[in-house]
């Protein structure tokens, strides 16, 4: 064919063969050549830019894809051997797309027939739209083993790193996939369980050294008793759920709820759109409708995957990888908002005036669409100007309409004055091999906060509908400071020249007028770590006392039902309170409520503790390569065996022990939280800079030792010397104390 094709004889082409899509494909297949080419390119950015196709690398194709992560039905090995599946749920409107299975060393054999989940990276080759990485076959659930390969004349055995665990395994020869004695491995069950002797192991991955980076997060899954393997029938219930059809739900599918989440999100539970409010008597309002992932519908009351999700409490998110609070199936699958393919969820629809005031919610069980899959970057770069593919048909009529309805939203927070802590997130970034190749502060984008004021909004609704229909809950209970740590606070403030009020009820906005004042200081870290350390733990229970922080009378979490129990807990109680079926709350789990509470605090404690743990031994692998640099912090907490000092650059926190601060004896006042020379005098307070060098990073333990080097920018005073062998002379230096009928005096900066 020598003539340009029309417009529908393209799109026919498209949708007839969809492993044949790059501009060279096409201008085969009507015979085109040369500078007609030209024209072809310019017939294809016209089908691009209103909708009809999608350009992706070097390709051209219809915009429906399959999640990233899916269950697939495996098909017999074509003449090549090559092993390729179909997917067991599409909903496409184009050709049904091709999966290749890629195979690794350590997978197990696959056959016609099988069915597994897998994850699932877009390609563009001639024969498969798809490649597949195994995550595993559907109805095995080997047990996994984290340890230390130790060989053996005959194979080996697995030395466990769990704390308490006398558990060994042995591995045959033919199963230690390569590994080295004295490896970190990773392996599952082989065989069936055995009465007698060791149990049976392969290696299905070797993760090097113990002390290396990748080696990290797992170790602190063990440390800390995580659940990381779940129970084979919690697996096979996983597996054997449906997506759910729109019997007995609000039809949203046309609505365009679009998701907006990290670039690396590994799940997708909230979805939003925002749009004018028609009604005549709110002039200038907003209708926000804020969507989540109805995990209810697939989790049900007394099920094993209820009792597991209980267990776990939430999922535990590390640098290099998540153990998620439930099965993939449902976490990164049926539960997962994923673009273009319909999924049930719980929306609520809120009205707020001019003023972004709420003035009514109502909450309805429904089955949606997004229409689009997008990150806090890209959706703020849209808004600043520089719209991409992807976001440049939404901005108008979706993005922003969202950004009208939070800057509403934005001015009833500051009249509701939440408290305005200013601590910027660390990011660990990691190399494919596990290795820290950065440590980047990040960046607070108005796309974040939009979506945090619209989850905050949907909680606050969530809790004063179940409040209004005295409905038995897990509130969000964040409780005002206690009064020996809100006096703490006020005497930071006052070595700092700043100001605390005395004798008033405490409110939010007390504290942000003394975070106001420290603001582009040299205190301001100072005072807002001083300030959060004031504060008392959230936590979750059935009665409700507040949400101190938020500044908000009630507050349960809604919004995060496949990575958090209590939000599930409060989509039974919606269910419930509006008889939409028999997945509510069954009068046991509100007996257990207060219990529940408790168990679930207590796991994301546990989970926040290994988090800490792991991003400490990042840290100090990181900085394990620069022993023996000079870098800059400042003083972030004072104990009798040495002060802690936060280095700017990383944010790590480094001990300074007693015995590498100077050439003098210091005594400790633990009411002053200082640390006094017995000969110089030298007070060193929270909040001082320092100058340190680094003497020691221990990836293992995440220690990282420092030597003081100057204070304030000024050099460390030399103390008095001692003769040869002995230690410098212990001058008694009197502290004065509260209590003893002496007022301590208190060093004010100006």
């Amino acid at each position: 064919m020598s003539r340009i094709p029309t417009k529908p004889e393209i799109l026919d082409w498209i949708a007839a063969n969809p492993t044949l899509t790059a501009k060279r494909d096409i201008a085969k297949a009507f015979g085109i050549k040369g500078a007609a080419r030209i024209d072809l390119k310019r017939l294809l950015k016209e089908l691009a830019a209103e909708g009809h196709i999608e350009k992706r690398k070097k390709t051209y194709q219809d915009p429906d894809r399959l999640p990233p992560v899916s269950v697939l039905l495996v098909l017999a090995p074509d003449d090549n051997g090559d092993l390729f599946a179909q997917p067991m749920e599409w909903h496409g409107a184009g050709v049904e797309p091709k999966v290749l299975v890629i195979p690794r060393a350590s997978d197990p054999a696959l056959g016609e027939g099988d069915r597994i989940l897998a994850r699932l990276t877009l390609v563009q080759e001639d024969d498969h739209n798809y490649e597949a990485r195994l995550i595993r076959r559907i109805g095995t659930n080997p047990a996994r083993i984290l340890g230390v390969f130790r060989k053996g004349a005959e194979g080996g055995r697995i030395m466990p790193v769990a704390k308490g665990s006398q558990n060994e395994w042995s591995v045959a020869a033919d199963a230690t996939g390569g590994a080295k004695d004295g490896e970190l491995v990773e392996a599952e069950q082989a065989g069936p369980k055995s009465r007698i002797g060791l149990q049976r192991a392969r290696v299905v991955e070797r993760l090097g050294n113990p002390a290396a980076p990748k080696a990290v997060s797992l170790i602190a899954i063990h440390e800390h008793g995580i659940p990381d393997s779940f129970p084979d029938d919690v697996i096979a219930e996983a597996d054997a759920q449906k997506p759910k059809g729109l019997k007995g739900r609000t039809d949203l599918r046309d609505m365009p709820l679009i998701t907006i989440d990290p670039w690396d999100a590994r799940d997708h539970d909230d979805a939003c759109y925002a749009h004018a409010d028609e009604d005549p008597k709110n002039v200038g309002g907003h209708v926000i409708w804020v969507a989540i992932a109805d995990v209810a519908a697939y989790v049900t009351p007394g099920s094993a995957l209820d009792r597991e999700a209980r267990k776990r409490g939430n999922s535990t998110y590390f640098p290099d990888r998540v153990v998620p609070m439930l099965p993939d199936r449902l976490s990164g699958d049926l539960c997962s908002l994923h673009e273009g393919v319909p999924r049930a969820c719980i929306a609520v629809r809120m009205q707020i005036d001019v003023q972004g005031e709420k003035i009514g919610h109502k909450f309805v069980r429904g089955l949606m669409r997004s229409p689009a899959s997008l990150n806090y970057e890209e959706v703020q770069a849209a808004i600043d100007g520089a719209p991409n593919d992807r976001t440049k048909p939404l901005l108008e009529p979706v993005l922003r309409p969202l950004y009208g309805a939070y800057a509403a939203l934005v001015d009833a927070r500051h009249r509701r004055q939440p408290l305005a802590l200013d601590l910027p997130e660390r990011q660990i970034v990691l190399e494919d091999d596990g290795t820290v190749s950065s440590v980047n502060f990040k960046d607070r984008l108005d796309a974040h906060r939009l979506i945090e004021e619209f989850m905050v909004l949907a909680n606050v609704a969530a809790a004063e509908t179940l409040n209004s229909k005295k409905s038995p809950l897990l509130f969000r209970n964040h409780e005002e400071p206690a009064p020996e740590k809100l006096e703490a606070l006020r005497e930071t403030a006052q070595a700092a020249g700043l100001n605390l009020a005395k004798g008033q009820v405490l409110q939010t906005a007390h504290l942000n007028r003394l975070l106001d004042q420290a603001r582009d200081t040299d205190d301001a870290e100072l005072i807002n770590m001083s300030t959060l350390r004031s504060m008392t733990q959230a936590y979750y229970g059935p009665v409700n006392f507040g949400h101190f922080g938020l500044a908000l009378k009630n507050y349960a979490h809604f919004t995060s039902p496949i990575r958090r129990y209590a939000d599930l807990i409060v989509h039974r109680a919606l269910i419930s309170a509006h008889g939409w079926g028999n997945d509510g709350l069954r009068p046991e789990d509100i007996e257990m409520l207060e219990k529940t509470g408790t168990h679930i605090s207590d796991t994301e404690r546990r989970s926040m503790a290994a988090e800490r743990d792991t991003t400490d031994r990042y840290l100090a692998a990181y900085l394990s390569e620069r022993v023996g640099d000079e870098m800059e912090g400042r003083v972030a907490g004072i104990a009798k065996f040495g002060i802690f000092v936060k280095l700017d650059d990383s944010g790590a926190d480094g001990l300074v022990p007693m015995r590498a601060i100077g050439s003098e004896y210091f005594h400790f006042d633990r009411d002053a939280g200082t640390l006094m020379g017995s000969d110089t005098g030298l007070t060193i307070s929270v909040g001082q800079r320092a100058t340190v060098r680094l003497a020691e990073a221990v990836p293992v333990t995440g220690g990282i030792a420092l030597d003081l080097l100057a204070l304030d920018g000024k050099s460390l005073p030399k103390g008095r010397t001692s003769p040869a062998g002995r230690s410098p002379r212990r001058k008694a230096v009197k502290s004065k104390r509260r209590g003893d009928k002496v007022k301590r005096k208190v060093s004010r900066k100006r």
